[in-house]
């Protein structure tokens, strides 16, 4: 091997870093360049509101990382890394003062179900035992490659159901939970989950993503890092050391140096290059990597054209409270301990906040997920202090105007005060009584803040690019770099822009790495 580095990882998410540590365990000599002064990208945890209040600056769920053989591989209990598996996996309140919470034990959760409606609890036990069942090739699907679309189709064609399951994959929530459930509670219980991958109640694929998310968290629990997600991110810097393998904090990438088709090296801003001895392996955001590292006369203007118009999904905006107190919902108990809280009326509620966001608005009645850590980590608090985060999506990134008529700017400097003032008065009128009075401090991210902070949450995005059937599995981002390759031959994608997606799962950089492993003829995983 020639250069310094076998191995030039960029950008320092928990994706990047989890394709450096294979490439690392397998005998690389491997490099991360993070453009920022520390690891995380988003798995990082700030004080961004007072001293001694740990908020997660981006990502807030581990649910998909519950299927990483990931932390057992690369032994990240040895670096720190610690889970935390609260007994309420969710819970839903509702303006009357009601709640739906679902927890751990599957049991408890149909008995939960049961005073609503006992069919509903039927359905839902039924579909919780079937995904129990078909979990492990659940996983597999997730932390693996994607096959290729002609090899889908061939085995949908000899499944009993296959042409059932994938009518399944294009359906609405509530067109599926129209058949499926009885009771409003059930329904909207289950369909706010659409929200977190950017989909309506009536939008394509969002039966599935609710069903998905919903059972996968029946399975597994929805387990917390303990101290917050940079924990994970330190975790696989120490793996990362462990194996030789180094991290360059600071260093922007700005161009792949490329010639004869194959990358030679990568350029940093301020001049500095990095000589690439086999490989370079990009987490940074897919749009990012084609247009700007390597850029239009090194991929092509067919590849360029489809990236320019890649689909970058919603955007989000995020408060982060500091409360003086524990968190008191109408609700009572149950949501009181609830680490995730989910709180709407109804799906229509749900639908015409995303109809008005896609109209260029400020949502009249906005849906928030409250994620409230400290429920179940008192590390990330002072003692008898409380820590909260409310995940407003969508919103839009350029406001035309404001839905309910009392917001006047149409810039988010102007904008976003006002806007998380009725986020709060809203919460504290419907839902948790003295949430006004007990704010400490707050702080807003709107979604121009979002991108400032991290260029690859563009548009204020977090998941590199809109979980659409177009731009999922082997076609994501498109299908000429739905394998994790680019148009270079040495050079790679590991991040969420990849399959399966968004979120926090490792699988895009454990599967990159399984690529470049299988391209290089190296044992994966490595021992």
């Amino acid at each position: 091997m020639t250069g310094k580095y076998d191995a030039v990882v960029i950008g320092g998410g928990h994706n990047g870093l989890t394709c450096a540590c294979y490439l690392a365990k397998a005998g690389l000599k491997v490099l991360v360049l993070e453009q920022h002064a520390s690891i995380g990208g988003m798995t990082n945890t700030e004080e961004l509101t007072l001293p001694g209040f740990w908020s997660d600056t981006h990502a807030f769920g581990y649910q998909l990382a519950n299927l990483s053989p990931a932390p057992r591989e690369l032994d990240l209990g040895r670096h720190g890394f610690e889970l935390l598996r609260p007994p309420i996996n969710f819970c839903h309140v509702f303006p009357d003062g009601n709640s739906l919470g679902l927890f751990r034990d599957l049991d408890r959760s149909c008995e939960r179900l049961a005073r609503i409606s006992p069919r509903d609890a039927e359905a839902y036990r039924a579909m919780c035992t079937r995904f129990a069942l078909e979990a492990e090739a659940f996983a597999a699907a997730i932390n693996s490659p994607p096959r290729p679309l002609s090899e889908q189709f061939a085995a949908r064609e000899s499944m009993r159901d296959g042409l059932d399951a994938y009518r399944f994959e294009l359906q609405s929530f509530r067109s599926w939970a129209r058949q499926a459930f009885d009771a409003d509670q059930t329904k909207v219980l289950l369909g706010t989950w659409c929200c977190h991958v950017g989909l309506s109640p009536d939008d394509v694929g969002g039966a599935a993503a609710a069903q998905g998310f919903a059972t996968l968290i029946q399975q597994y629990g929805n387990n917390l890092v303990k101290g917050g997600m940079r924990h994970l991110a330190q975790a696989l810097a120490g793996c990362l050391a462990a194996h030789g393998g180094e991290i360059r904090t600071g260093a922007k990438a700005e161009r792949i140096v490329v010639e004869h088709g194959r990358a030679l090296a990568v350029q940093l801003v301020g001049g500095d290059s990095i000589d690439v001895g086999e490989l370079v392996a990009s987490a940074v955001d897919p749009q990012q990597l084609s247009l700007e590292l390597l850029g239009e006369t090194v991929v092509g203007s067919a590849i360029a054209h489809k990236m320019r118009r890649y689909e970058l999904g919603e955007s989000a905006l995020v408060i982060y409270v500091a409360l003086d107190g524990p968190v008191h919902y109408k609700a009572g108990t149950e949501a009181d301990h609830a680490v995730y809280v989910h709180p709407t009326s109804s799906l229509d509620s749900l639908s015409r906040h995303f109809q008005e966001a896609r109209a260029g608005l400020l949502p009249s009645q906005a849906f928030a997920l409250l994620c409230n850590d400290s429920a179940c980590d008192p590390t990330r608090v002072p003692p008898g202090r409380a820590l909260m985060k409310f995940v407003v999506q969508p919103v839009p990134y350029a406001i035309r105007g404001d839905a309910a008529g009392t917001i006047v700017g149409t810039t988010w400097r102007a904008a976003k005060e006002a806007f998380a003032d009725r986020i709060i008065d809203q919460l504290s009128d419907d839902y948790v009584p003295d949430l006004r009075q007990r704010v400490a401090c707050r702080v807003v991210y709107s979604p121009v803040d979002l991108e400032e902070r991290l260029p690859s949450a563009r548009y204020g995005t977090l998941m590199h690019g809109a979980l659409l059937p177009y731009q999922a599995g082997a076609m994501r981002p498109i299908p000429e770099m739905g394998q994790y390759k680019s148009p270079i031959g040495n050079v790679y994608l590991c991040g969420s822009g990849s399959h399966p997606g968004g979120g926090v799962s490792m699988a895009p950089g454990r599967n990159a790495a399984q690529v470049i492993c299988r391209d290089r003829s190296l044992k994966f995983p490595p021992a």
